[in-house]
């Protein structure tokens, strides 16, 4: 008996060596060797690495296992006296391949179920190697298993072997501590099977998803750290009290970034979750009441009926028992409202069918929200850098640009609309703030030396050209230009610089100007309405009035500011007009976008020929077409090399160098509504009242949600001349600039009220937050990472210090 189980195992072992040669014989060679090849050459062998991962290893392992065991075969016929040092030998040494190996069987599996559900012949080639002789009608899953039942078996062999074996003989001693060694394997593996598994049911789900047309959702659930924390039924009240199909069943499912709610339809034994509604980000869910007493489930017409916006406003005690027909349906349902604070959102209520589901519900719910924060905090691609924290106050009852201004019995500033930072000739790092009662100048990172310089109302919109040493200020629809040095003198001699500035524009009616290099020129261009049309003049600063500037007026009439209405500092370049009303204006490489009612107008200013894009003339997109004109643009930044992301207030479309759509999945619809739009490269930040998005310009997933109260974005990267700025959508195609320096500033009220100062009137005045966001990453990494201690800099750091420099005594601010 004993001898037979010896020769059992060597047997077992010829036949699994054999399975595994069969694995390279009958899968893996075809595959790679098939013309024309059955999986795509691009990702054939991350599929074979995932299918059969180190089996070749462990094939090692057993074919130096069995010829060791056909050795002593040899060498010990016809009595075999013990094969265990064999084996014992074979275990440590393949230890790590199979603790490699089990765990990615679950992997294994779902990747050969997944590419034979959507490969006609991968299925084809599947089966026909089923019939393979050497096969016995066992499928390829039947073969990547083959070395986990395999363990099992030795196991079990090996008690047999000791079940047989005499007293006295060495195996009593060693193959109890085989069998511990192989008991212990399978335990060791067991954490990684768990978590394979969890990972493939979240692929499951991945595939499973059913998005209505146009509303399909990058969730990044194919990520290698994404995880699915709790899945179950909740109910679903109809909307309204007249509806007959009672109660909507649905499957929700909390993965660690998103709550999907679903209705699952099974159709060819495979179940598919039509998503209900659109996915919440957990990094915008609250709970909102979780505490509500039960209501009763009942079928009537008369229920009252709830809006999906104020679902959790109707639920009360009595809630549907109002109706005298509920008694149709007695079960009592806890109901659970949530809050999804974003465009689509509002508060919503679903109900759980026990008062454990539903404490249940919280406690994941509460978990997830959590780790999501703490997931997000240290994985975040923008970190907040306070520029201000106290110098702009407005009244607590709300923003006032009448009665409650600047002056000697308050503090208040009104709100900060504008900033930009620069650096001096003589190399300080300044940053300038525009608000409703002027603008203020201090350095970057020192919000104590912020002074007022320009005592102007209504201050829109502030630019810096470097190159020049001129600062531009747009307030109450006129546009002024001003020396710098006469703002922030860098020496006692330019304190005497004129302070007077030439104003760029007629009479009020300046809408916005944008600042930025064509074809080698710096350039400003206006806008300003007339009737339904909106007029442009470019103007081209000229040097050689602008270095004028020592020498003050002597007129009587401009030291009283009342100078002649040209200008000399700038000559017009072009004047233009497009009948259509203007939002915005972007510089590119070569020609400009007006961002208008039209869409996005993009234009060569030599001849003024101008194309508007997204297309709009193919039937098939009409509905596209009508979206695109109901909504505002904002941004048109480039994802690749022949595309582009258009932002609009709602919504991201992709499109081509002719502006057709270049993606199936339609829009990308925002969290939020855009009220500005900002570009660091490789990122979009969408500025909504309520928070900040962040996202990814090429694939448009959500990277980072950073909240606030009243946030606005006051800086968007433009506006400053001096340095090569990365365009918005250059042409050609280099090489972007590599920036870790910021590019966004933004505004956002204070949670607590500003301190009171002494000549502060009124309630607590509020703090307006003025900040930067500032990468936390390497953007772009065009190499290796260098050692700090390595002299190579990847990264320009050629704006603002690290630290601020102390306060030049040799001039003063003016304030």
């Amino acid at each position: 008996m004993h001898r037979s189980i010896i020769f059992e195992v060597i047997k077992g072992e010829m036949d699994y060596v054999r399975d595994l040669e069969n694995i390279e014989v009958m899968y893996v060679s075809p595959l790679r060797e098939m013309d024309p090849p059955i999986i795509p050459r691009d990702r054939l062998e991350q599929f074979i690495h995932e299918v059969f991962h180190n089996y070749a290893e462990l094939h090692t392992h057993h074919r130096r296992m069995l010829n060791k065991l056909h050795e002593i075969q040899r060498e010990e016929h016809p009595v075999i006296r013990s094969i265990t040092a064999a084996i014992y030998d074979a275990v440590l040494n393949f230890r790590e391949a199979y603790m490699e190996y089990i765990p990615n069987y679950p992997i294994a599996a779902y990747r050969i179920d997944d590419e034979m559900a959507n490969n006609p012949a991968f299925k084809a080639f599947v089966d026909q190697c089923t019939r393979h002789p050497d096969a016995h009608r066992l499928d390829m899953k039947n073969f990547i298993n083959r070395p986990i039942p395999r363990l099992l078996r030795y196991e079990l062999l090996l008690k047999n072997i000791l079940d047989e074996t005499p007293e006295g003989h060495e195996d009593k001693d060693y193959i109890p501590q085989v069998l511990d060694v192989i008991k212990a394997l399978g335990k060791e593996t067991e954490p990684g099977v768990v978590s394979a598994k969890q990972k493939v049911e979240v692929w499951r789900y991945n595939s499973n998803l059913v998005f209505k047309s146009g509303e399909v959702i990058d969730m990044d659930l194919l990520n290698e750290n994404r995880s699915l924390i709790h899945t179950g039924k909740l109910l679903r009240q109809p909307d309204t009290g007249f509806e007959w199909n009672g109660w909507t069943e649905l499957f929700v499912l909390l993965f660690d970034n998103y709550l999907v709610m679903t209705k699952p339809k099974e159709k060819d034994g495979t179940t598919k979750y039509h998503v209900y509604r659109r996915p919440i980000p957990l990094d915008l869910l609250t709970l909102a009441n979780f505490t509500d007493p039960p209501t009763q489930r009942g079928n009537s017409i008369l229920r009252l009926g709830r809006s999906e916006r104020h679902a959790g406003d109707a639920v009360s005690p009595a809630g549907a028992q109002q109706s005298p027909d509920s008694a149709t349906d007695s079960r009592l349902v806890f109901p659970c409202t949530i809050h999804h604070n974003g465009r689509l959102g509002g508060l919503y209520t679903v109900f759980a069918e026990s008062a454990q589901a539903r404490n249940e519900w919280k406690a994941k719910l509460e978990e997830a929200i959590g780790l999501r924060k703490v997931v997000q905090d240290s994985n975040k691609v923008f970190e907040i850098e306070t520029l201000s924290a106290d110098t702009f106050l407005v009244p607590a009852m709300g923003p006032s640009s009448g009665g409650a201004s600047w002056n000697h019995e308050n503090a208040f500033t009104g709100k900060v609309t504008c900033s930009v930072p620069f650096t001096t000739a003589d190399g300080r790092g300044l940053v300038a703030i525009g608000c409703a009662e002027g603008v203020w100048i201090g350095f970057r990172h020192d919000s104590r030396s912020l002074r007022r310089v320009l005592h102007l109302k209504m201050v829109t919109q502030c630019a810096m050209l470097e190159d020049f040493g001129i600062f531009l200020v747009l307030a109450d629809k006129s546009l002024f230009a001003y020396h710098i040095e006469a703002l922030v003198p860098s020496s006692p001699q330019s304190a005497h610089t004129s302070q007077t500035p030439q104003k760029l524009s007629g009479n009020k009616d300046v809408h916005f100007f944008s600042v930025g290099n064509l074809n080698g020129r710096t350039l400003v261009i206006y806008m300003k309405k007339k009737g339904l049309d909106s007029v442009f003049r470019v103007l081209e600063p000229v040097v050689g009035k602008i270095n004028e500037r020592t020498k003050a007026p002597q007129t009587f009439g401009s030291r009283l500011g009342l100078r002649s209405q040209r200008s000399e500092w700038f000559r017009v370049y072009r004047d233009f007009f497009l009948p259509s009303e203007a939002f915005d204006l972007i510089f590119l490489k070569a020609k400009i976008v007006i961002l208008c009612t039209k869409g996005f107008e993009i234009m060569d200013l030599t001849d003024f020929k101008s194309v508007t894009i997204p297309q709009r003339d193919d039937p098939r997109l009409e509905k596209l077409a009508k979206r695109c004109e109901s909504c505002r643009p904002m941004g048109m930044f480039r994802s690749s090399n022949d595309e582009f992301l258009l932002c609009y207030d709602e919504f991201g479309l992709y499109v081509d160098r002719h502006g057709d759509p270049s993606r199936s999945i339609g829009t990308i619809e925002w969290e939020g509504t855009a009220e500005h739009v900002a570009w660091h490269p490789p990122y979009v930040l969408l500025f909504d009242s309520r928070f900040i998005e962040i996202r990814h310009v090429e694939t448009g997933r959500l990277a980072q949600i950073i909240p606030g109260n009243d946030v606005r974005c006051i800086w968007d990267g433009r506006g400053v001349t001096s340095v090569p700025q990365t365009p918005a959508v250059p042409e050609g195609f280099g090489q972007e600039m590599i920036s870790q320096e910021p590019r966004v500033h933004g505004v956002m009220n204070a949670t607590d009220g500003a301190p009171l100062g002494p000549n502060t009137r009124g309630g607590r005045p509020i703090a307006q937050h003025v900040f930067e966001l500032i990468p936390t990453i390497p953007l772009y990494l065009p190499g290796s990472l260098a050692s700090p201690s390595q002299s190579t800099t990847y990264f320009s750091q050629n704006n603002s210090p690290p630290h601020s420099p102390r306060l030049n005594p040799s001039f003063s601010w003016r304030s």
